[in-house]
């Protein structure tokens, strides 16, 4: 509908990261079609499926999905640089058919992850989309690295979380961005200060009965010892998993807003997902939704800028 090259940008942001969906399904109901994705975390694995062909594959099984379906992907290691293992994943990407060699896509992709030894940025534009898709969103502390060409490499949103530059590296020249973490931090510091209510509590002790479901025999007395420590705070301090996603939270807000300082998109898509949490995967209707609600807001603006 123009003659610009549209690039998206998709941000990271574990289960906010849902509301891509949303996003691409209302660009695409108006004619909006990227010819280049870059992705972080799960940007990268959304805008994977939308370059894969996968879309409605992947938005199908997101429907469906509660609690036990996306703890049954966390295999729980415990000894090798994460929490959960990552195989699930793997596994989960290669039945869903989102393997392909990324440089015989139709559509120009990467996939950006960070290089543990030094901290530098690594695009990940050739090879197995699946291994490029784990390799991002390798949590730290969550997900083990994944070993790529001699590098441990974890998730891209330690240096560019939502990846404008990446987009015009790859040939666009109209980059549309969406963050997903806008306004994550005023709600993460509410409940960090007010505590967990009752209900909040219930549901975290469900996700980890769910996830010791998971965890193989011969690893069930580790981890009923340690997953309590991980994932369930006392009045005296916060729980494992609360001080590290929060400190992730904080740095990736602070990388967000100094990169697109510096790099700015075309157009901010940024829907108001604050209050999703970061494993809230059986939100996906809302995160969704609001990814909708927020895109269909910026169509009319869209076409004015690239009809220009």
């Amino acid at each position: 509908m123009s003659g610009y090259k549209i690039g998206l940008a998709l941000g990271g942001g574990a289960a906010r990261g849902l509301a891509h969906v949303g996003v691409l399904e209302e660009l695409h109901d108006a004619g909006i079609e990227p010819v280049v994705i870059a992705g972080t975390s799960m940007g990268a694995l959304v805008g994977g499926a939308y370059a894969a062909g996968r879309f409605d594959a992947l938005h199908a099984w997101v429907k469906t999905m509660d609690l036990r379906a996306f703890t049954s992907l966390l295999d729980v290691g415990l000894t090798r640089g994460g929490v959960i293992d990552g195989q699930g994943v793997l596994d989960w990407l290669d039945d869903m058919e989102m393997d392909p060699l990324i440089e015989t896509l139709p559509i120009t992709y990467a996939a950006v992850a960070t290089d543990l030894s030094d901290g530098s940025e690594v695009w990940l534009k050739e090879g197995s989309m699946a291994a490029a898709i784990r390799a991002s969103i390798s949590v730290p502390g969550i997900l083990r690295p994944v070993l790529n060409d001699r590098r441990w490499l974890v998730d891209g949103g330690l240096v560019n979380q939502v990846p404008v530059s990446t987009c015009r590296a790859l040939g666009a020249d109209f980059v549309i961005a969406v963050s997903v973490n806008e306004g994550i931090i005023g709600q993460r510091r509410k409940k960090m200060r007010a505590g967990l209510s009752k209900e909040a509590e219930d549901q975290r002790a469900a996700r980890m009965a769910h996830i010791l479901d998971q965890v193989p025999t011969v690893l069930q007395g580790a981890a009923e010892r340690i997953l309590p420590s991980l994932m369930m705070g006392k009045p005296e301090a916060p729980a494992y998993f609360d001080v590290l996603v929060n400190t992730l939270n904080i740095m990736q807000d602070r990388i967000t807003h100094s990169r697109l300082a510096g790099e700015p998109p075309n157009l901010l898509i940024a829907p108001d997902v604050a209050s999703i949490k970061m494993l809230d995967f059986d939100s996906a209707a809302d995160a969704i939704s609001a990814g909708r609600d927020a895109a269909k807001k910026a169509i009319g603006t869209i076409r004015d800028m690239i009809s220009e």
